[in-house]
């Protein structure tokens, strides 16, 4: 049997795309998942998985819908090898009930995981280069010294409390916590 799994990230997107596939792929039960990909717990992942037998193949429109790590990629086909449970990949033309369709998935895992190294790489020297050139990463301070120094004086007072002090200011309470952990 045909297991399709289809998984968004959020409510904005829309599954109908990755059904439409499965469909036409033949399968013929559905699990979904509205889910980051980097979420250990993918309840609709988690029942197809439960769900399938010996012999039946997992299918998916894309193996980013699985997972965004190569190493949690290869530990859920392990898992589904141990269960004598394929995968197939529509978009990839990846099948893992044959040693080839393994070969390509452990190949394209590997490249995807090369990109996002990469991507990585190239952001960390982005910013060591902009630090280098004296600009700071990050978010501005929501209160300038002189409001901070306010902020902290009412909550030392006592006289405010804190989320007084807080919408006085319009900062959050982490916001002001922060600020009292940096005066002490």
């Amino acid at each position: 049997m045909l297991i399709g799994y289809a998984r968004v990230s959020t409510v904005d997107q829309n599954l109908g795309l990755q059904k439409d596939a499965l469909i036409n792929a033949g399968c013929e039960k559905f699990f979904e998942d509205t889910i980051s990909g980097t979420k250990a717990s993918r309840p609709g992942l988690s029942n197809a998985m439960d769900f399938a037998r010996p012999g039946d193949s997992i299918v998916v429109w894309r193996l980013d819908r699985l997972g965004r790590s190569l190493k949690d990629l290869i530990t859920l086909v392990n898992k589904l090898d141990e269960s004598e449970v394929g995968l197939q990949s529509l978009q990839e033309a990846i099948d893992t009930t044959t040693s080839a369709g393994k070969l390509i998935f452990h190949v394209f895992g590997a490249l995807a995981e090369f990109e996002r190294n990469l991507i990585v790489e190239r952001t960390m020297a982005g910013l060591a280069a902009a630090r280098a050139r004296g600009r700071k990463g990050g978010r501005p301070k929501a209160l300038n010294d002189e409001k901070r120094k306010l902020a902290v004086k009412l909550y030392n007072k006592k006289e405010c409390t804190i989320t007084e002090i807080c919408e006085m200011m319009k900062i959050s309470k982490p916001t002001l916590y922060k600020y009292i952990e940096d005066q002490a």
